[in-house]
């Protein structure tokens, strides 16, 4: 695997030329402490793999639709000399668009904290408290059996990310959740709390 030159700056200046909305810089950030959590719990390089989540979604703002996305973007990361493990678990995390299965570790993480770190920001903000802070698992597998709530998120897609990781759905939330109350300030969720 090649070494990863990009710094978080480096990644965090591509995010915010090509992203200007607050929620997706925010979700890139929940899905970024997610996967470093979990990058910390397997003994993996917490940066290589934050920076990967944190620009999962950095051409999205840009070219939302089908097939562009993240296609665009890898083209660009490409370019600029990011390397192709990278690039790869990007594309990955779009498995039904690009055709790239998930295979290594890092893409399996990748798609799995994706959806549930938009779900658990979502669940956070409907609470009083407006606070992840005081969420907990139950509340979350609660909210997914609602489908009205969040419609846009695939229920289907939070089971299969924590089957991918091996782990019960329950586990896999309350990791999340635990990971961005790490940064539930930045993320916007510290709330009332």
């Amino acid at each position: 695997m090649q070494k990863l030159i990009m710094t978080r700056d480096d990644a965090w200046a591509l995010l915010t030329e090509y992203t200007k909305g607050d929620s997706l810089l925010k979700h890139a950030m929940a899905v970024e402490v997610s996967v470093r959590g979990y990058a910390r719990k397997f003994g993996e390089n917490e940066d290589d793999w934050g920076i990967t989540a944190l620009l999962h979604d950095f051409d999205y703002e840009r070219w939302p639709t089908l097939g562009d996305h993240p296609v665009k973007g890898s083209e660009i990361l490409r370019e600029k000399g990011y390397p192709d493990w990278m690039i790869r678990a990007i594309l990955s995390h779009a498995q039904e668009i690009t055709g790239v299965a998930r295979e290594s570790l890092l893409e399996k993480t990748l798609f799995a904290c994706d959806e549930l770190a938009g779900f658990i920001t979502a669940a956070s903000l409907v609470r009083p408290s407006k606070s992840v802070l005081d969420l907990e698992a139950s509340s979350v597998k609660k909210r997914m059996k609602d489908k009205a709530f969040a419609r846009g998120v695939k229920r289907e897609d939070l089971v299969a990310g924590a089957e991918l990781l091996g782990l019960p759905l329950e586990e896999h939330i309350t990791n999340v959740i635990a990971f961005m109350r790490e940064r539930a300030e930045a993320l916007g969720l510290r709330g009332t709390l």
